[in-house]
């Protein structure tokens, strides 16, 4: 559920934005600190946690 501050306000919430971002970040993370060129799809895939999304997702 988004939450939108009153007209005036200052804060606003979007819980799906604020997810993005901070993968997003993680994501800058990894590749400031990678050794090589470029991340991997695998190491993309670690650092997005998609196996942990795609087992939580079978269950």
């Amino acid at each position: 559920m988004t939450h939108v501050a009153p007209v005036g306000g200052t804060a606003v919430q979007d819980h799906v934005a604020l997810a993005e971002i901070e993968l997003c970040g993680e994501l800058i993370i990894a590749a400031s600190t990678a050794d090589e060129e470029r991340l991997s799809l695998d190491c993309i895939d670690e650092v997005l946690r998609v196996a942990e999304e795609r087992a939580e997702r079978r269950d």
